[in-house]
C-alpha cells in the first residue's frame, strides 16, 4: 500500500504539462469566454486561484471556472494540517506552494462577480485556509507561450515557511517519510491519503482535458 502512496507523490510533486498545446485549444476548451470580457468586468472581479482542494471542492459560488497556471511556484507537500487533514498529535501533510524560479503550477481560479458571493467567499475561506498565513495576488496564464496573462491579480493562499507566522509548516522530507505520515493521519475532513488521491485524480483531469483537445 505504501508504494502506491509514493506513487502518487512522485507523479504530483513531479507533475508537468507540456509546453507546445496551442493557444487555440486552451482558450477554445478552457476560457469559456472568461479573458474575452472587458477589462472593465475583469478588475470587478475576484479570482481565486486553487492548487490543492480548491480545484476540486471550491465551497462557494463562482461565475466561471479557468484551468491555467502561475508561474515561478511549485506545488510541495511541506505544510501540516491539524485541522482537516489530520490532528495537533499527528498532523497530516496538504499542500503548499513554494518559490521556484522557471517552474509552473497547474490548477483552478474561480471569477467572483456578485458583492455578495465576494464577501462570502473571502468568510469561507478564511476559515478553510487559516492554516495558511500569507496570500499573494499573482498572474495566471493558460496559454503556455503566451507573455501575457490571461487574468492578474488573482488571489492564493499560501502557507509560508515562517514558524512564527505558520506553526504547522513541516517542511522538506523524503517522498518514503512523507507517504508514512500521509498513510496514518486523519483529520474532521477525513484521511489524508484521500487528500492525495483526489489531488492526484483532479491533476490527471486537466492533463487529459488539455491532450483531448488537441
Amino acid at each position: 500500500m505504501l508504494s502506491s502512496f509514493i506513487c502518487s507523490l512522485f507523479f504530483l510533486t513531479q507533475f508537468r504539462l507540456p509546453f507546445s498545446l496551442s493557444q487555440y485549444c486552451l482558450t477554445k476548451f478552457l476560457c469559456c469566454g472568461s479573458s474575452r470580457n472587458s477589462n472593465h468586468i475583469i478588475k470587478m472581479a475576484m479570482w481565486v486561484f486553487g492548487y490543492g482542494s480548491l480545484i476540486w471542492k471550491a465551497g462557494f459560488n463562482y461565475d466561471d471556472r479557468l484551468v491555467g497556471f502561475i508561474k515561478d511556484y511549485r506545488r510541495v507537500f511541506y505544510q501540516g494540517s491539524t485541522d482537516h487533514r489530520g490532528t495537533p498529535e499527528y498532523p497530516g501533510r496538504t499542500v503548499t506552494l513554494e518559490p521556484a524560479p522557471g517552474e509552473v503550477c497547474w490548477g483552478a481560479a474561480y471569477k467572483i462577480s456578485k458583492e455578495e458571493d465576494k464577501e462570502a467567499a473571502i468568510t469561507y475561506l478564511e476559515v478553510r485556509e487559516k492554516q495558511y498565513d500569507k496570500k499573494a495576488y499573482v498572474d495566471l496564464f493558460t496559454d503556455p507561450l503566451a507573455t501575457t496573462p490571461a487574468i492578474s491579480g488573482v488571489m492564493v493562499y499560501i502557507a509560508s515557511p515562517d514558524k512564527k507566522l505558520n506553526p504547522n509548516y513541516l517542511g522538506p522530507a523524503s517522498i518514503e517519510d512523507i507517504a508514512k505520515q500521509i498513510v496514518r493521519a486523519e483529520g474532521p475532513s477525513g484521511p489524508n491519503r484521500e487528500y492525495l488521491f483526489q489531488l492526484e485524480k483532479a491533476l490527471l483531469q486537466i492533463g487529459e482535458l488539455l491532450f483531448t483537445t488537441l
